[in-house]
């Protein structure tokens, strides 16, 4: 290859001031912003161009060690993916937003920079040591690669909207010094790759409708902290301005340090749609915050887009449909039939002989008629096929069954050993959408599944004799008269074990009201709460076919010739369930009971913390939701491919179960984690009832480490790493997204609201959120 070696050099010593378009953007906004003030710095035409994904963690790390230390990052390669830990373990606001002048207006909060100072810094960032230019990827090697390198991003501004507008990005682009490829990692992890500037299919001005016409660039220069305000032209303190003296762009001291010596953010813009950045810090949050503020300019700039500091989830309710369900059960009248649901779905699907289909895409998804019939029991799904002859077909676990109206129905045993049941998702799910946040303000929560904080106990009776007995009691209960309206009141009120009582009526009947009697509220005081679960247990797995012969089907054992206290029901253990809310004072878990049909929401993430959003008039989005009826719609685009999370639940072992699978997975990012080594990992293992208490995935990584070869380091979700002294409060991993990571879930939700709404084959499912 020496003849294209040698070709490459010529080329890149003829272009040695070429710039690619996006770079010679930026540069032409320097020299009108900078022209006669200073020097104008130019951006390095020589760079290392990380132009496909994953090279820069390549790069990170030393191919023959495990381990990378600079005076600013300590580097690790771990069993699950690399560790980097920078000398800030958190990222702070305070002080650090700086606003060049001579642009747009500066927000009295911002700290105002004197035109000719931005220059000046900005020239010595682009000149920063040659430590600090060394590539860690030849750190080992006896001759040390130093340079920049750089990253193509096109971050999202504006979402698509079917039939209203396209996708439309700005263009960013991110510089660091070689020790630093680890930050650009990070971004391009949350992100993604535009590819290489240099190309022209990756020049966005060639692709205007796509384009929103701005242009970011983000420059890491940490070795500017401790230069001197006097070296960088600030006046001393007698010469200074009002605002300058209270921003502290003054001196007093010559040896007085910029920024009293602490990282800072430098910003420079201005209304033609150009922002450049210096971050004088390598914290990863400060990256994506900055990215995020790009996004918010361009938005701002362009109009009628916004970014948004959201949370969000497409929440489909879930219930707990018992041992057998038929939709026209509750139903009698569904309008979706199968005929058309096979329409809609076009090449989608395969007809089967019998009158159902399975899906092309996903073989494990089968589409029945609306009358077809469930029964867990015998694990069969049953209707009338076109001649008469009932046809059936088996129930699977791990399966999902679609009707025609969009209703999912699946075979599911909770991780907690209760009972096998048929959970009934909806068709149509709500975009929960939660704006404006401020840290800590729950928009992670939103979207996180609440099964987690959940957690199963057996069922337990006093005596099961009188216990029974008095469930009849209340079973047998005229109900009629527990109003105080004389208007409600009937002379017989609906059997609690009838059909035309729901679950949800029942715990409303055994719950205290104004709008009953005192004296019906004073004998619902004498119930006890287990007695009142019994009821709801009773009403839940009751069947018509029982009448009033419902005592059998409930039994206990007999231990040591006596009664024992844990029911079962038809022979097995009965499990309730409980919900973990806090902390009590002296560090037990306070915990309230949940309904026995209680089954968690099916949740599809859509939203963490940068997210870009449009508002469209209604009448010209197709597609949309018949619940949203009014004239204006807002639609949300989660900017993040990947999300930078804090598991704070995860410093339990074992409760944090979703962070704990991810720690067990391949190419992970940590950060402010410590890094365990064999000794340390063999340690954790032998101490072996606080070991036990991990899920399997965490275990598993850990056994790998003690017997097999590999790097030497892995991360704990329980083990944060440790800043003088104590656990860091700000543990960080990038967690792939949820609905990316499950495309069957984001699938199902699709085709379910595509045949709720009866949206033809072709047509898009755009998911709306609130009214404008």
């Amino acid at each position: 290859v020496g003849s294209f070696m040698a070709l490459s050099r010529e080329k890149d010593r003829a272009l040695a001031r070429h710039l690619s378009p996006v770079d010679q953007r930026i540069q032409n906004f320097l020299f009108d912003y900078l022209d006669d003030t200073v020097d104008v710095p130019r951006l390095p035409s020589a760079s290392l161009v990380l132009d496909r994904p994953g090279l820069a963690r390549i790069l990170s790390l030393p191919p023959s060690r495990d381990r990378y230390e600079s005076p600013i990052l300590s580097s690790y390669r771990v069993r699950q993916g690399v560790l980097h830990n920078p000398r800030s373990d958190r990222r702070t606001t305070r002080g650090i937003f700086h606003v060049a002048e001579g642009g747009l207006p500066i927000p009295d909060d911002k700290k105002a920079v004197p035109l000719a100072v931005f220059g000046r810094l900005l020239q010595r960032a682009l000149t920063p040591p040659a430590d600090g230019l060394r590539l860690p990827f030849t750190s080992a090697e006896p001759a040390l690669a130093e340079c920049f390198v750089s990253l193509h991003l096109r971050p999202v501004v504006v979402p698509a909207v079917p039939g209203f507008s396209p996708v439309r990005s700005m263009e960013t682009r991110f510089f660091a010094p070689g020790s630093l490829v680890a930050n650009l990692d990070f971004v391009e992890s949350i992100f993604g790759n535009a590819g290489d500037p240099h190309l022209p299919e990756n020049d966005a001005a060639l692709d205007p409708e796509h384009w929103t016409g701005h242009t970011g660039f983000i420059l890491l220069a940490p070795h500017l902290n401790g230069v001197r305000k006097r070296d960088l032209g600030l006046p001393a303190w007698d010469d200074a301005t009002a605002r300058q003296r209270r921003d502290g762009m003054c001196w007093k001291s010559p040896d007085e340090p910029y920024n009293d010596g602490s990282p800072f953010k430098l910003t420079a813009r201005n209304a033609s749609g150009v922002i450049v950045t210096i971050i004088s810090d390598n914290y990863f949050g400060y990256c994506k915050k900055e990215v995020k503020t790009q996004i918010s300019f361009a938005a701002n700039l362009l109009g009628r887009a916004e970014e948004e500091h959201a949370g969000g989830a497409i929440v489909f309710p879930s219930y707990d449909l018992g041992e057998n369900f038929s939709l026209s059960r509750f139903f009698p009248v569904v309008d979706h039939t199968f005929d058309e649901a096979l329409t809609l779905l076009g090449d989608r699907v395969d007809p089967q002989p019998g009158g159902w289909a399975r899906d092309r895409e996903h073989p494990d998804i089968y589409y029945v008629p609306s009358e077809a019939r469930f029964d867990l029991r015998t694990q069969r799904i049953t209707w009338l096929g076109a001649d008469g002859a009932e046809q059936s077909l088996k129930l699977l676990p791990k399966h999902t069954y679609v009707l025609p109206s969009g209703y999912k129905v699946e075979m599911v045993k909770p991780d907690d050993d209760r009972l096998w049941r048929l959970r009934g998702t909806t068709a149509e799910g709500l975009l929960c959408h939660k704006p404006c946040t401020v840290s800590g303000g729950g928009k992670s929560e939103i979207s996180k599944s609440i099964a987690d904080a959940t957690f199963g106990g057996p069922v337990f009776v006093n005596d099961l004799a009188k216990d029974l007995e008095f469930v009849d009691e209340i079973l047998r209960r005229n109900y009629g008269d527990r109003f105080r309206n004389l208007a409600r009141r009937r002379a017989q009120g609906r059997p609690i074990l009838g059909p035309s009582r729901s679950l949800g009526s029942v715990v409303k009947l055994l719950s205290r009201s104004p709008d009953y009697t005192d004296e019906y509220n004073a004998w619902l005081r004498t119930i006890p709460r287990y007695i009142r679960d019994l009821v709801l247990l009773v009403k839940r797995l009751h069947q018509p076919y029982w009448d009033d012969d419902w005592h059998k089907h409930f039994n206990v054992d007999t231990i040591n010739g006596r009664s024992g206290n844990e029911l079962k029901y038809r022979k097995q253990k009965l499990y309730t369930h409980y919900l973990r809310v806090g902390y009590t004072r002296d560090g037990g878990w306070r915990t309230f009971s949940l309904r026995e049909d209680f089954m968690p929401a099916e949740k599809i993430q859509v939203e963490d913390d940068i997210t870009a959003s449009v508002v469209a008039p209604r009448d010209q989005v197709g597609g949309v939701s018949a619940l949203s009826s009014e004239s204006s719609l807002k639609f949300v685009h989660n900017c993040e491919r990947q999300l930078f999370q804090r598991p704070d639940d995860a410093i339990i072992r074992g409760y944090d179960k979703r962070t704990e699978r991810d720690f067990g997975r391949p190419g992970n990012f940590f950060s402010n984690y410590e890094p365990l080594d064999r000794d340390d990992a063999r340690a954790i293992v032998e101490d072996t009832l606080g070991f036990e208490a991990f899920t399997e995935p965490v275990r598993r990584i850990f056994l790998d480490c003690v017997e097999q070869s590999g790097p030497a380091y892995l991360v704990s979700p329980a083990h944060p790493r440790l800043v003088e002294g104590k656990p860091s409060k700000n543990p960080r991993y990038l967690q792939s997204r949820p609905d990316l990571e499950d495309p069957r879930a984001t699938y199902l939700a699709r085709v379910g609201a595509r045949l709720y709404r009866r949206l033809p084959a072709d047509a898009p499912v755009p998911f709306a959120v609130g009214a404008v």
